[in-house]
């Protein structure tokens, strides 16, 4: 349907070129992450699960974990990925020590949420260090989606997209929670890595 987001139709069902944009993606979180002090790792709002097999092979040697609000999308990751413990929980209340992950990562998720700061602030208590986060790059989001002819009515916005940031915008709402340690653009996402001050 038009006005609802299938999360899993870009991993299942996309093309040579979205297959393209999701593997360069993919390499420049590698790239993103080359070099960091990290054991622990959290990916909150894994969805289906296609996101955590690509960061838990990325990051195979570490403690990975995931968490996502949907039950049945809780029990679709655990399907795809039987070895990583997924629980379900809020971002907005992670059941989570103070500072118990080195890395805390969020894909695509922020985009969604009613209230992103109270989020921010939730993973700022969770991680010991770092988070990284990636968004959708406005406007080019959703002029990209009018060229596929998809979401027309809603001017290419994506079902669920509450929030539309450029890259400067969503830098300045960044730096109100952490320092902003590298960011790299990856067509048509915005990924960020950031430090708790």
């Amino acid at each position: 349907m038009e006005n609802e987001e299938n999360f899993s139709d870009k991993y299942l069902k996309s093309n040579f070129l979205i297959r393209k944009l999701i593997k360069n993606f993919y390499r420049r979180i590698e790239e993103t992450l080359s070099g960091l002090e990290i054991e622990k790792v959290l990916e909150v709002g894994c969805g289906a699960g296609f996101s955590t097999r690509y960061l838990s092979n990325m990051l195979k040697n570490k403690d990975f974990q995931a968490s996502e609000y949907r039950l049945d999308l809780v029990r679709e990751s655990q399907k795809r990925n039987p070895k990583i413990k997924i629980q379900q929980e809020s971002i907005y209340e992670l059941k989570r020590e103070d500072n118990s992950f080195d890395l805390i990562m969020v894909l695509e998720v922020l985009e969604h949420l009613e209230d992103p700061e109270l989020a921010l602030e939730e993973l700022n208590r969770v991680t010991s260090r770092y988070c990284l986060l990636s968004i959708p790059n406005e406007p080019l989001w959703r002029i990209l989606n009018v060229l596929r002819f998809k979401y027309l009515r809603n001017f290419g916005n994506t079902p669920g997209h509450l929030h539309h940031w450029s890259k400067n915008k969503f830098l300045k709402l960044l730096k109100k929670f952490y320092q902003i340690k590298k960011v790299k653009m990856s067509l048509p996402w915005i990924i960020v890595l950031v430090e708790k001050i």
